[in-house]
């Protein structure tokens, strides 16, 4: 067996893929394209296992773990987008942003990048002034 068609069938699938992820915005066509992509590894990885006659056939090993990774991740990625399709009635990711905590970059911070209080209320410019002094 030549091991350009495996290759290209591969590259296909994993282009796929990347398309269904790059141009969706259905989360469950994402969680999808991802699979094909992972699908498009797997396949490379027991195709140079067989090109290489491994005897020890750790490409097909490896093949093992992936799935078991791929799996995984589709179960939990189900939940997730089960959840938000129950609280927002849609699973568009881009509606997805508003889940986001307001307050900025991180825990604690202001959109502006500055601290709140300990309490995690958040202080008036005024009354940061005052803080600070």
């Amino acid at each position: 067996m030549h091991l350009a068609y495996p290759a290209v069938l591969a590259a296909l699938l994993f282009c796929t893929g990347l398309y269904g992820v790059l141009a969706r915005r259905n989360a469950i066509l994402v969680l999808m394209s991802v699979e094909l992509m992972l699908n498009a590894v797997n396949l490379n990885l027991v195709a140079f296992d067989v090109w290489l006659r491994d005897t020890l056939h750790a490409g097909q090993a490896l093949t093992l773990f992936t799935i078991t990774i791929a799996a995984a991740e589709i179960g939990i990625g189900l939940a997730i987008v089960l959840l938000v399709y129950r609280n927002r009635g849609g699973s568009d990711i881009d509606r997805l942003r508003d889940t986001a905590e307001p307050g900025g970059p991180g825990p604690g911070t202001d959109p502006d990048g500055t601290a709140a209080a300990a309490d995690g209320t958040q202080q008036a410019p005024e009354q940061k002034a005052e803080a600070a002094a």
